[in-house]
């Protein structure tokens, strides 16, 4: 087993498209009348697309970001912004 540690890379979103996805997928979500962020975690979590609403093709909409670079930027802004 190697000891060392390993270096995730994610290409930056510098046309802010993930970030415009998420919006659209969290209004889609409220316009539903559903808890937008319990939903969200639960896709993050599990990857299973069924807690995102197909209305306005959010589903379609979020299953287009790599997950792992998503949560990168969510970590990314929740500790530098």
């Amino acid at each position: 087993m190697d000891k060392n540690t390993i270096k995730f890379v994610v290409p930056d979103d510098p046309a802010g498209e993930m970030k415009a996805i998420l919006n659209s997928v969290y209004s889609s979500l409220s316009e539903k009348g559903y808890n937008p962020i319990n939903q969200i975690v639960g896709y993050l979590l599990s990857e299973d697309p069924t807690y995102i609403t197909n209305y306005n093709n959010a589903r379609s909409l979020i299953c287009k970001i790599d997950r792992d670079e998503l949560l990168q930027e969510l970590v990314r802004h929740y500790l530098f912004d």
